[in-house]
Parts: C-alpha cells; sequence; structure tokens
C-alpha cells in the first residue's frame, strides 16, 4: 500500500499511520466466522424431529458449490491450499472432540477406525504402518467425499488429505502430510493416502 503526503506536517503523518494500522489490528481481533465447536450448537434441541441426519447429496452439495465458487474468485491453487487447511482444523478439532486421550499407536487406530464408522465418515484401513519412520499408508473406503462419484482425471479429496495430516499431528504432536495417491475419481474405488512426517521426509529427500 502506498500513502503520499501532500502539505502534512509529519506529527499527522504519523498519527494517520498509526490510526491505519491500529485499526487493522482492531480488524484482526474481531474474526466474524473463527471456528470452536460449539458453533456446531445443540442439534437435539434444535432438530426435534428431523434429528442429526441428513442426506448426503445435500452435504456434497454444500462442499462442492462452495468450492466451485472458491475456485472462481481464488483459482484452483489456492482453493486446494483453503479445503487443505480446513480439513487440517477439522482434523485437529475432531480429535481433540472424539479421539483422544488415547496411549498408543494401537489404541489411536482402533479409536479413529471406530468413531468413522460409527459417524458414518468412511471405513479406515491401515495397509502399511511406521510410524518410528514417519510414514503410514491408509485408505478410506465409502468415504464420505468421494466415494460414488464419477470419474475424473485428478484425485478430489483435498479437505480429506488436511484432516489425516491433523489427526496423526494431534496425536504424535509432530508435523505430519497426507497426499492422495489413488482415488474412487481416477478408477481406484477407494481413497490411499500416503501419511509422511514432514521433518523425516525433508531428511530422506536430503540424504539422496
Amino acid at each position: 500500500m502506498r500513502i503520499y503526503f501532500l502539505n502534512i506536517s509529519p506529527y499527522l503523518a504519523i498519527c494517520f499511520i498509526v490510526d491505519i494500522i491500529s485499526r487493522r489490528i482492531r480488524e484482526g481481533d474481531m474474526r466474524k466466522y473463527e471456528f470452536y465447536w460449539d458453533l456446531i450448537g445443540d442439534i437435539s434441541a434444535g432438530r426435534p424431529n428431523l434429528g442429526n441426519l441428513v442426506d448426503l447429496d445435500v452435504y456434497r452439495l454444500m462442499q462442492f458449490t462452495m468450492r466451485d465458487v472458491i475456485e472462481q474468485h481464488c483459482g484452483t491453487e489456492t482453493t486446494d491450499e483453503i479445503f487443505y487447511e480446513a480439513g487440517k482444523l477439522a482434523g485437529a478439532q475432531f480429535y481433540a472432540r472424539h479421539i483422544k486421550p488415547v496411549d498408543s499407536l494401537d489404541e489411536f487406530v482402533s479409536k479413529l477406525q471406530k468413531t468413522l464408522l460409527d459417524k458414518r465418515i468412511g471405513v479406515l484401513r491401515l495397509e502399511e504402518s511406521v510410524l518410528n519412520e514417519g510414514r503410514v499408508i491408509l485408505t478410506m473406503d465409502e468415504d464420505l467425499d468421494c466415494s460414488g462419484l464419477p470419474e475424473l482425471d485428478y484425485e478430489t479429496c483435498v479437505y480429506d488429505e488436511g484432516f489425516i495430516a491433523a489427526l496423526f499431528e494431534s496425536y504424535t504432536a509432530e508435523k505430519w502430510r497426507a497426499e492422495e495417491i489413488d482415488c474412487w475419481c481416477t478408477g481406484a474405488r477407494t481413497c490411499r493416502f500416503l501419511v509422511t512426517q514432514e521433518d523425516l521426509a525433508e531428511a530422506g529427500a536430503d540424504g539422496h
């Protein structure tokens, strides 16, 4: 931002700049949409007849139209970044609400599998797990976001990537990255994710 001062005293110029900075700080401190779990509300009180269930096509309608509009405004790359970050926020909140406390990898995986199944999010399976080497491969069948979608020429579960990464970050207190390597939309009929611990992955790349 460029500000031009013509015939304005240095004192007034400084006051003007301080006022702009102060207003930006105040605006930054007063976010409108910051998430906290209570925002989900008391569903039993609000929906005593309709309850906690909704058809999956309605959920996908919301997500896919939102992604469409964000892409129109921000471009594809930024849209993917937004959905990944949103997935990470959701994953961290989900872990804190539904998974912790856990004392071992087996308990973490078992509790996660059961919770995802109970909430009809998907059927999670571990294909490979070498946690001390920072590498996990897992699949998600009957995935909430993409199972049954038409075949496309790209993986689509960016939100899931962030969600899964945050689950592992929350459990290990380390930085993880999840990447979808197979997807229903590319003909795999399951969603497969490679989950890697970031610092170990970087160290391995440097070693090559």
